[in-house]
């Protein structure tokens, strides 16, 4: 396999990735910072008033998400399959 086709597969698999991983993460970023805030107005310092709805969110965006995710994952793959001929030689 030549290094540029190396290169191209690792450029498409990352960015697939970031594609996959950039909606849940922004929600955990947001439902976090509201929290955080939150927690600094009214004093509460407890660590499960932060936790548990930041993992609440990220469980309902990963629900909510998971046909579109599932869509761009295996479009990914039949795009890896479908012409696999270059990355064998």
């Amino acid at each position: 396999m030549f290094p540029e086709r190396v290169a191209t597969l690792a450029r498409m698999t990352l960015e697939t990735t970031l594609w996959l991983s950039a909606p849940i993460l922004i929600v955990a970023i947001v439902v976090g910072l509201v929290t955080s805030i939150l927690q600094v107005m009214t004093s509460i310092q407890e660590t499960t008033v932060g936790t548990v709805p930041r993992l609440a969110a990220v469980g309902l965006a990963t629900f909510l998400l998971m046909p579109w995710l599932l869509r761009k994952l295996v479009s990914f793959a039949l795009l890896l399959f479908s012409d696999f001929h270059p990355y064998l030689g």
